[in-house]
């Protein structure tokens, strides 16, 4: 009976169930009606027991972190380098949107905070150098998910937390995945600029403009150096290179560039603690209703499922890419992650996948889903920063969707793409 978990989580998810209550509602109600009641003791003891952990500490220091740089004006000092650097081009805006969030993503590791911080810039911005708003938005929306990609990224911790890897060697084999995700944008963006006539942004910089604005971004384009440099390195762990880069965030912005209050503090610690609190409430009840997924044997009939369809990972790896794009659209990355990635991880750890390649493909392809129709998160944020219509921008980012599957389809099978750094560092075999 606890087999139907899942069919009834979905029923919840359809009827508008928030996703915290839809994973502790669907399983205590099997529990319930199959008269296992202690078990449903078990369940909600998990809820605070899946969030009572170290290495999940990360997640919201770098949401603080992210919170300082984006209150202390970094964020705009990100955009005047990629300005500088690619603002000249045809599409120039265009170009900066997605090179700033690329740069981004190696302060926070947050699709929604990049599209938030950077949308209330650059969406006006390039509306009033003649790009629609529906564009705008769009291109917003799509670079956005090389946050979680790019390191640090929250869901690599959460995988790494459920899974048992390491967290280093998820960061290290996602810098090249997110490049290349940024890459192929910036090629869409291109043919369209060159298709529909787009503007230039600015006149080309010179060298020693382009100097002044890479010493201006200097302190923020630091940190992501610091916190893979200590972690590699050995000198810190990954949270507490977390609770490093908080402590960096605050002395360049209060001390160094002097564009912090100590009166911002109060409102960025309280909208750090509440996107934390969301996250933490959503991991904890994702871990309780992990619970019942190993209570009802339903990894190992779904692992005789799949191997029965075919025994070629080639295949199963592109069904499999197939399930979590459509799981990515209605369900958010992290709480996937802990549903799907216990039950689908050793399937393919058995047939010769290395974990760390299949979790960039699971991470990669779910944070992808953020930005996907009808349910992506990155949309419905989108759509509030730009006043556009979800329907419209899901429109407009199809031709960057493409894009992005393709490079999914890419890491899945070429493993290089992923694996190379991770090897060369020796974080993986």
């Amino acid at each position: 009976m606890l087999v139907w978990f899942l069919p009834l989580f979905l029923v919840f998810l359809m009827i508008g169930l928030p996703v915290f209550f839809g994973l502790l509602a669907a399983p205590g109600i099997l529990l319930w009606l199959a008269g296992q009641e202690r078990d449903i003791t078990l369940l909600y003891r998990n809820v605070y027991n899946g969030m009572d952990s170290f290495p999940l500490m990360a997640i919201p220091f770098f949401m603080l972190a992210g919170e300082l740089m984006n209150r202390g004006g970094i964020t705009m000092r990100l955009v005047e380098f990629s300005q500088a650097m690619m603002g000249h081009f045809r599409g120039g805006l265009a170009h900066v949107n997605i090179l700033s969030s690329m740069l981004f993503a190696g302060l926070s590791g947050s699709a929604v905070a990049d599209t938030s911080a950077l949308g209330s810039m650059l969406i006006p911005a390039m509306e009033k150098q003649g790009y629609t708003r529906k564009f705008a938005a769009a291109i917003t929306a799509a670079s956005s998910v090389i946050g979680p990609i790019i390191p640090p990224s929250g869901i690599m911790i959460i995988y790494a937390y459920v899974m048992g890897e390491s967290v280093a060697a998820l960061f290290l084999a996602g810098i090249v995945p997110g490049v290349l995700v940024g890459a192929g944008l910036m090629l869409m963006v291109k043919l369209q600029a060159d298709k529909y006539d787009f503007p230039v942004a600015t006149k080309k910089h010179t060298w020693g403009e382009r100097g002044q604005a890479s010493l201006k971004a200097f302190f923020p384009l630091m940190t992501p150096v610091i916190i893979l440099g200590g972690i590699l390195a050995g000198v810190f762990t990954p949270t507490e290179a977390a609770a490093v880069a908080v402590a960096y965030a605050l002395i360049i912005g209060l001390f160094v560039m002097r564009t912090l209050r100590i009166a911002d503090l109060p409102d960025v610690l309280s909208r750090a603690g509440i996107t934390s609190a969301v996250v933490l409430l959503l991991v904890g009840a994702a871990m309780a209703f992990k619970t019942v997924v190993s209570l009802s044997h339903a990894p190992e009939a779904m692992a005789e499922f799949v191997l029965a369809l075919t025994s070629n990972p080639l295949i199963l790896l592109f069904l499999i890419n197939l399930l979590l794009f459509v799981v990515g659209m209605f369900l958010d990355a992290g709480p996937a992650i802990i549903i799907l990635g216990p039950i689908l991880g050793p399937i393919f750890v058995s047939l010769g996948v290395d974990p760390i390649h299949f979790a960039i493909i699971m991470s990669v392809n779910l944070t992808v889903g953020l930005a996907t129709p009808p349910m992506g998160l990155v949309l419905f944020v989108a759509s509030s920063v730009s006043g556009e219509r979800v329907e419209t921008i899901s429109k407009a980012i199809l031709p960057f969707l493409a894009v992005e599957i393709v490079v999914i389809f890419l890491i899945t099978y070429i493993p290089a793409i992923s694996m190379t750094i991770p090897r060369l560092t020796g974080f993986a075999n």
